[in-house]
């Protein structure tokens, strides 16, 4: 097939009624695409073998109530081996295709806003983003997370081959990059709004700009190079096979084609704002433009348009008029112009030829032929662009063309839109709707730098270790500072061998060896509650006696006070709990003593934890109002910036929360702020405070087992990857494995979304691991679940 090496029009398709916002090649059937518009539709093209070598409407699917901004192809299945079409709209939704009946299959909802950007991954993953600054996973009909940290409008979204990486651009003028839920990194550079996005490789995307530019970006952080030509808004990219060459389409009119880093060809077109553009399989071009029209170029010289319809195409070039609200000229830049008098120079070319003059703060087009010396104005008025910090396109009127408004941060956001309603004879009453869209848009947000951490208060010789008992070797010591085992809801047994006893009971005999030829899964799922138990109730009363005798004055407690929490512990820790119930009056001072200031109230909070254990101090300090005022200031002192040793004994106390329907059911209800919380301290080196927070992640994953909560089970598998990425110590990478195992085991779904989030590959290193043996048999049985 002979190649021109250069660009020319195949075909005009002119389906829709109005703006062609989203273009995606389908999978089926060959050589076809979607397109997407602001009427409201979706339609299905194919080649057909007609002599204009164009393209016939397949199918036209409806099912938004607003403009349609988008659309991607979900990969074919088992379940639909054709693929499926996704698309989001000004409705709202998202919307879901079959290739054989015009109605959604399922619409999803969940975005606040516009829905303006999709990309789909493996497994029928989905990525949305919207106006409303997030974006949301979807899986299996369900929204699985949802990426907040934006503070403007996302308006572009790709999910990176490797598995779990995902990429956001927003008009917050930043990139961000996600895994698992969480975000890794912020890629700063453009200077406006960041309105698409193009994978390269695993390691490499592109970014496009309001700012005019496309950037080429390393995932660790890098910009590689910046690339210029166009002149205007930048809206969409898409990536040639081999990987390196690419196209990109914009508000000056044009298609631009790049090749090894340089613009090889400039598409100009008679429409102002080409919104989209996709390379078909046999390397085609295809864009969307605001005429409503697609057109695809080719280099084929066999599938090139006729010449008659060439000329067709350029002469409706010649004749389109450009948008004095935006001031293009394309490349041309105004203060290069020259004047009128270069009028009387004469020309150099034997047909028509074209002179840009500038008057003042007008510029006029002038047509002038050299046989003859009439000139004529094609146009007679272009006002000179101020510069502002942004330009908003705003849809106002359901049939009418897009509007600019244009704003400066310094500005009163209500008087611009009111101003810009005026301008363009529109209702007041949408006056709220513009000035709030301006003040969402162009909010800031600073992020202060974190404090450093505090001390390790249990440190040196002699020490009160809290959640320790006594002082025997092989038990009671706290199993996370010193070398005996951890037995939760242990008793005074014997320690069982290291690899013998139960990895949670400590009870039984136990072999591995025996259990893999039975081939038994005694790991997960886990749905009873692992709580922390060791006490040593006389080193926590003499702690506490001890820094109350040097404590302020204002803060010293009554002997009276001391008594009573002595005698709460007691009764908490004896072995005649049973008959000596804790009293209202301890449980209330035990709440007020545990607003002791944070560098001395760990004693307190480890009489908290030991408490929390018991039925009547669940039910009073867990129940609906008490529940949340304990839960905040839990999780306020597990603060980054907190003491280590009251982030630890707070995630201690949320465990054995767990312990007592009361319990379960507040952190049920406040677990994505716990948990998110709790994912902060990940950072924190200290491997106490890394197996409470597995120990957490744990017990929620029991909970949420028997639970269609997908929303919980993603956020589940979230910390627990963000977790094991930093987290060293062999105890809570355990438990992190048998939460992950307890999220997966007989849940399809749940399944499927470890799989897109790449668990496998980030928990295999753990596969081999002999010391403990139970790290590396329970991570094979996760694997094996993920297979």
């Amino acid at each position: 097939m002979a190649s021109s090496n250069s660009y020319k029009l195949r075909c005009s398709i002119p389906g829709h009624e109005m703006d062609v916002r989203g273009l995606a090649t389908a999978v089926f059937p060959d050589g076809a695409f979607v397109s997407v518009s602001r009427d409201r539709t979706g339609r299905v093209w194919v080649p057909n073998s007609s002599p204009d070598k164009g393209f016939t409407e397949m199918h036209c699917i409806s099912g938004h109530s607003n403009f349609v901004s988008c659309v991607c192809i979900i990969a074919p299945s088992e379940t639909y081996p054709r693929g499926l079409i996704a698309t989001g709209g000004n409705d709202n939704n998202i919307c879901v295709f079959s290739l054989d009946r015009p109605q959604p299959l399922f619409t999803l909802t969940g975005h606040k806003n516009t829905v303006c950007t999709l990309s789909s991954g493996k497994f029928g993953t989905l990525l949305s983003g919207s106006w409303d600054t997030t974006a949301k996973v979807w899986l299996n009909e369900k929204c699985m997370m949802t990426l907040q940290g934006h503070t403007a409008a996302v308006w572009a979204v790709v999910i990176l081959p490797e598995q779990g990486l995902m990429l956001s651009g927003s008009a917050d003028k930043t990139i961000k990059l996600w895994k698992a839920g969480r975000c890794e990194k912020t890629f700063t550079g453009h200077e406006d709004c960041v309105r698409g996005l193009a994978v390269i490789s695993n390691t490499e995307f592109f970014s496009c700009s309001n700012d005019t530019s496309i950037r080429r970006w390393l995932v660790t952080g890098e910009c590689v190079q910046v690339y210029y030509s166009h002149t205007n808004y930048i809206y969409s990219l898409a990536v040639f096979p081999n990987n390196q060459d690419f196209i990109s389409t914009g508000e000056d009119r044009s298609l631009r084609i790049w090749r090894k880093g340089e613009c090889a060809q400039t598409i100009r077109l008679p429409a102002q704002s080409v919104w989209c553009c996709c390379i078909l399989p046999n390397g085609d071009i295809a864009v969307g433009a605001s005429d409503g029209i697609i057109r695809v170029f080719t280099e084929a010289e066999d599938r090139m348009a006729s010449a008659e319809d060439l000329q067709a195409f350029e002469d409706e070039l010649s004749k389109a008029t450009i948008d004095p609200k935006t001031g293009d000229l394309g490349d041309i830049k105004m203060e290069d112009l020259p004047g009128r008098e270069h009028l009387n120079e004469p020309g150099n070319q034997i047909d028509q030829y074209f002179r840009l003059i500038m008057k003042c703060i007008s510029v006029e087009f002038l047509l002038w032929h050299k046989m003859h010396t009439s000139m004529r104005t094609v146009m007679t008025e272009l006002v000179f662009l101020q510069e502002y910090d942004y330009v908003f396109t705003i849809d106002v009127n359901e049939g009418g063309p897009s509007m600019k408004l244009p704003y400066n941060v310094s500005e009163d956001p209500w008087l611009t839109a009111h101003n810009f309603l005026q301008k363009n004879d529109l209702s007041p009453m949408f006056l709220d709707q513009v000035a709030n869209f301006i003040i969402e848009n162009t909010k800031g947000h600073v992020v202060g730098p974190a404090q450093s951490a505090s001390g390790d208060p249990f440190t040196g010789g002699a020490r009160y270790i809290p959640g320790a008992s006594d002082d025997r070797p092989s038990f009671g010591a706290d199993p996370f500072t010193g070398s005996g085992r951890y037995i939760p809801n242990s008793g005074s047994n014997s320690s069982a061998p290291a690899g013998v006893a139960d990895p949670f009971t400590g009870g039984g005999a136990y072999s591995s060896a025996a259990l893999r030829q039975m081939a038994t899964n005694i790991y997960f799922p886990k749905t009873d509650g692992v709580t922390f138990d060791q006490a040593n109730t006389s080193q926590i009363i003499a702690k506490l006696k001890e820094l109350n005798g040097g404590a302020p004055q204002e803060h010293k407690l009554s002997e009276e006070v001391l008594e009573s929490l002595e005698g709460l512990l007691v009764a908490v820790c004896g072995s005649n709990s049973d008959n000596s119930l804790p009293t209202i009056q301890q449980i209330n001072l035990l709440w007020k003593a545990s607003h002791w200031p944070e560098d001395i109230v760990f004693p307190v909070l480890d009489i908290m934890r030991l408490a929390i254990r018991h039925p009547h101090v669940n039910q009073t300090l867990c129940g609906e109002a008490e529940g949340v005022q304990l839960c905040n200031h839990l999780l306020n002192l597990m603060r980054p910036e907190g003491r280590p040793a009251n982030q630890m004994l707070a995630l201690r106390t949320l465990c054995n929360c767990f312990s007592g329907r009361h319990g379960r059911a507040l952190l049920m209800t406040q677990r994505e702020m716990v948990l998110s919380r709790a994912a902060d301290l990940t950072i924190v080196c200290n491997k106490n405070i890394h197996i409470a927070l597995a120990t957490l992640v744990l017990n929620y994953a029991g909970c949420l087992h028997s639970q269609p909560d997908l929303e919980g089970k993603a956020q589940c598998l979230s910390v627990a990857s963000r977790a094991l990425e930093t987290v060293q110590d062999k105890e809570a990478v355990f438990r992190l494995l048998v939460s992950l195992g307890t999220t997966v085991a007989s849940d399809q779904t749940a399944q499927d979304l470890a799989r897109s989030l790449g668990v496998s590959s980030q928990i295999s290193k753990y596969s081999s691991v002999s010391d403990p043996s139970k790290v590396g048999e329970c991570c094979q049985l996760v694997l094996k679940e993920l297979q």
